[in-house]
C-alpha cells in the first residue's frame, strides 16, 4: 500500500511529502481527527516512504523495506494499538527501552501509536520525557480522535495534521466502482456516515446493514400508524443488534429527516433514503410538530443510552413516545 491506495487527504499527503522533499520533518506528529477518516492508513503509507530505499516522496514497493513493510515484519517499524480500550504504562516503558536502539535496517526508526487518547496519564507522563529529546532517527505519529485525552504538554511537542471527512462524491466514486454498490446505496453509505471512509466501506461490505435498514423502516412505520404491538414486538429485534444501537437510532434519524424533507419540499432529489422513494410517496403527511417531537426523542434515546440508562427500557420509551408525540 501507499498514497495512491488513500481516499482523499491529498492537501495532507502533499505537505508530508513537502516534509520529506525540504528534510523539514517534525520529530512527533498528531495525526487528529474524527475515526475512521483513514488516519491510520496516511501513517503508515508515510511511516513506508521514510523507510524506503529509495528516499524518494513515495514507496518503491520493490525495495527490502518495502516488501518487508508490506508484509507486516519491518524491524524498524513499531505500531502500538490499545488492548481493551487501554495502553498500559509498561508498553510506554518497554516502547521508550527500544527507543535507544539504533535502526536496523533503515535510516529512521518509526514509532505509530494508534489511539493514543487511550494512554493513560502515568504512560504520557513517561512518553513525554521522550518527546521532549527523542533521539534523531525517531518519528512518532500519534493518532487520536479525541485528543482531549492528551495532557497539553504533549500536544505542544507534536505538530498537529487535522484530518476532515472526506467528500461525498469521493466516497460514492469508491463504493460503486470498487464494491459494486449502486449510485442509490452508494450514495446512502456515505451520507449516513458523515465522511468516515473506514465506516462506509464496513457498512459496504456488511450483509446485513441494508437488511436492518429494512427492518427498521418497517417497524417505525407501523408504530406511526398506531400498531402497539409492534413495539413489544421488535423489542427482540433491537436487542439482538444491542452494540450497534447508534447505528440503529441514526437509521431511524436519517429516515425521519427524509419524511420531513420530502413533505415540505416534495423534492426527491434531497432524499438520502432515494430507494425508498415510493415508499414515502405513500406515506401520510405527519404533523411538523410531532415529527420534531420523534427526533428529540431519538436524540435523547441515544444520549440516555451512553449514559448508561437500562438499553430495553430505554427503546421502549422511545418507540412509545412516537405514538405519543
Amino acid at each position: 500500500m501507499d498514497f495512491n491506495d488513500i481516499v482523499g487527504h491529498q492537501r495532507i499527503i502533499k505537505n508530508l511529502q513537502k516534509a520529506i522533499e525540504r528534510g523539514h520533518l517534525s520529530h512527533c506528529y498528531l495525526f487528529e481527527g474524527e475515526g475512521s477518516l483513514g488516519k491510520k492508513k496516511v501513517a503508515l503509507a508515510f511511516a513506508k516512504t521514510l523507510l524506503c530505499k529509495e528516499e524518494d516522496l513515495t514507496p518503491c514497493n520493490r525495495c527490502k523495506s518495502c516488501l518487508k513493510f508490506d508484509s507486516g515484519n519491518h524491524p524498524d517499524l513499531i505500531l502500538i494499538e490499545p488492548e481493551k480500550g487501554l495502553i498500559k504504562k509498561k508498553l510506554i516503558d518497554d516502547l521508550i527501552k527500544d527507543m535507544n536502539k539504533a535502526p536496523y535496517e533503515s535510516k529512521r526508526r518509526i514509532i505509530i501509536i494508534d489511539d493514543s487518547h487511550d494512554i493513560g496519564i502515568e504512560g504520557q507522563n513517561a512518553l513525554l520525557k521522550t518527546l521532549e529529546e527523542p533521539p534523531s532517527y525517531i518519528n512518532i505519529i500519534l493518532i487520536s480522535h479525541n485528543s482531549n485525552n492528551l495532557i497539553p504538554t504533549i500536544l505542544s511537542r507534536c505538530e498537529i495534521v487535522k484530518f476532515t471527512p472526506i467528500e461525498s462524491e469521493k466516497i460514492v466514486n469508491l463504493l460503486t466502482n470498487k464494491y459494486g454498490k449502486t449510485e442509490e446505496e452508494a450514495h446512502f453509505i456515505a451520507n449516513f456516515t458523515k465522511g468516515s471512509i473506514g465506516k462506509a466501506i464496513a457498512l459496504c461490505q456488511s450483509d446485513s446493514f441494508f437488511e436492518k435498514r429494512d427492518e427498521i423502516i418497517q417497524i417505525v412505520g407501523s408504530i406511526l400508524q398506531g400498531d402497539k404491538t409492534k413495539i413489544f414486538n421488535s423489542m427482540e429485534f433491537f436487542s439482538e443488534h444491542k452494540d450497534d444501537y447508534h447505528e440503529l437510532l441514526d437509521i431511524i434519524l436519517y429516515w425521519i429527516r427524509d419524511l420531513i424533507i420530502y413533505q415540505e419540499t416534495r423534492d426527491s432529489n434531497l432524499v438520502l433514503n432515494k430507494d425508498k422513494i415510493p415508499l414515502i410517496l405513500n406515506i401520510p403527511n405527519l404533523k411538523l410538530d410531532r415529527i420534531n417531537g420523534i427526533i428529540d426523542t431519538i436524540i435523547e434515546t441515544k444520549q440516555n443510552i451512553d449514559r448508561n440508562v437500562n438499553y430495553q427500557l430505554a427503546i421502549e420509551t422511545m418507540l412509545l413516545k412516537f405514538q405519543e408525540v
